[in-house]
């Protein structure tokens, strides 16, 4: 490291800790050294070494778990194409979206259902959904794994008008294709899908639930599916480890 290099000195540590990770000097899985040993390696005081830990976490190359140290990161990031998770001809196929992503990144995907059954829709889902604020809705919480590791939790609402006339949306497993391909099955053909992206810090509940290091961030997204007669009939709020997801968006040119 240089006094004289006009970086600081955490950035210095954090770029050759970057650079032995990125050449498996640190192998994936491998615990890197405690804070004592890289004040005595790099001669620094506690506070410069927790700042290049907290970049190291910031660039998704080490996570960190509290009392155990930290890691290096050994899972690639998922790829999820959103122009194409939602294609129908992937729910005629049996696929659900989050099937035909994982699928696509090479990774082997598994769910567990948190929560199926009614609760009074908040004021931001009524919203969404058209419906009074305190309506009955039917809720689906899932928790989302990839290779084993917690990556997203989703939770859709759908309008009980909607739902009540569909057994398979309150069964955990609602079928092949997902929810989307019982909905069109009874009409409710899907013309459109919208989502909302925004960035944020994790909350405690957050963090416990996706297994993140403190202060990580996430994708929080939202998305409103609107059927053919112009009616939204099922939204959904979304967490992703940020790390965890690369968002490719195809836009068409064209008017």
């Amino acid at each position: 490291m240089s006094r004289d290099s006009g970086k600081p000195r955490y950035l210095q540590i954090a770029d050759d800790l970057a650079q032995q990770i990125r050449t498996k000097v640190l192998a994936p899985g491998e615990q890197v050294p405690s804070e004592a040993d890289l004040m005595d390696r790099y001669a620094v005081a506690q506070g410069t070494v927790r700042k290049a830990m907290t970049e190291l976490r910031a660039t998704g190359l080490i996570e960190t778990h509290h009392g155990k140290g930290s890691y290096v990161r050994n899972r690639p990031p998922v790829r999820r194409k959103s122009s194409d998770r939602f294609r129908r001809s992937h729910r005629l196929a049996g696929k659900a979206a989050y099937l035909a992503e994982a699928e696509q990144a090479g990774s082997t995907a598994s769910v567990r259902v948190l929560y199926v059954g009614p609760v009074e829709a908040p004021a931001e889902i009524a919203e969404r959904l058209a419906v009074p604020a305190g309506a009955k809705v039917l809720a689906r919480r899932r928790l989302y794994f990839s290779d084993g590791i917690p990556t997203e939790e989703a939770t859709s609402y759908l309008p009980w008008d909607v739902a009540k006339d569909i057994p398979e949306l309150f069964e955990e497993n609602p079928g092949g294709g997902g929810i989307y391909a019982r909905l069109e099955e009874h009409g409710h053909r899907l013309k459109e899908l919208a989502e909302t992206v925004r960035v944020r810090l994790a909350t405690k509940q957050e963090t416990v639930a996706l297994s993140l290091s403190p202060g990580s961030p996430i994708i929080h997204l939202t998305r409103n599916a609107e059927s053919e007669a112009g009616r939204v009939v099922e939204v959904c709020d979304t967490i992703m480890a940020a790390d965890q997801f690369v968002l490719d968006y195809r836009i068409p040119a064209g008017d």
